[in-house]
């Protein structure tokens, strides 16, 4: 969010990743029974696609985001738990002028998920002002969880900058599937505080 990009935006929609091109559908055993004769891939997909249990059966969402962190170097990541609902998330207070990242946890389950991508807008007194497409990338279905971490970004800094930013987030695959969104608020202040 550098403050040279604090400009109204006309398009809400995720950006497209230039020669990017979305592979065609294909369910897990497709994938598992494709190139049988080269033992090689056969084995490498086994290793890729064989997490026992990784699905539970009763909860059919291919894409479960548990949580997002502001990470700032020297300081406690401020982490958002995404898993109870995402109605009342708490502002973040971030020092004009600082480096951050974000950082998103999320679990794989069931299928691949091809070119899932994090997208945010942002937003200041309820206007549009800057917006971010992250391809986060394609995923199996696997127990453990696994992270997207963002690029650095510049929160904006000067006086006319600072006060509170709303931010609407969206997790989204090749599908135009949202699998995830929430709203949570950013505060720019002249410096840190609780």
């Amino acid at each position: 969010m550098a403050e040279a990009d604090l400009v109204p935006i006309d398009s809400v929609d995720p950006d497209i990743t230039p020669g990017y091109v979305p592979p065609a559908a294909k369910t897990l055993d497709e994938i598992k029974n494709q190139d049988q004769d080269d033992e090689s891939l056969v084995r490498y997909k086994q290793t890729l696609l064989a997490d026992e249990g990784a699905s539970p059966i009763d909860d059919p969402r291919k894409v479960i985001v548990e949580r997002m962190s502001l990470i700032v170097a020297d300081r406690d990541d401020v982490v958002l738990d995404l898993t109870a609902g995402v109605l009342n998330l708490k502002k973040m207070t971030v020092k004009e002028g600082t480096d951050y990242k974000l950082k998103i946890d999320f679990k794989i389950h069931h299928e691949i998920v091809s070119g899932l991508k994090y997208h945010h807008i942002i937003k200041r007194k309820g206007i549009n002002v800057d917006k971010h497409t992250y391809m986060v990338g394609s995923y199996g279905p696997k127990k453990e969880t696994q992270s997207f971490l963002s690029p650095s970004d510049e929160a904006p800094k000067g006086m006319m900058y600072r006060g509170s930013y709303k931010i609407l987030s969206k997790f989204i695959d090749d599908d135009k599937h949202v699998h995830l969104d929430w709203e949570w608020e950013m505060d720019i202040k002249k410096d840190w505080e609780v």
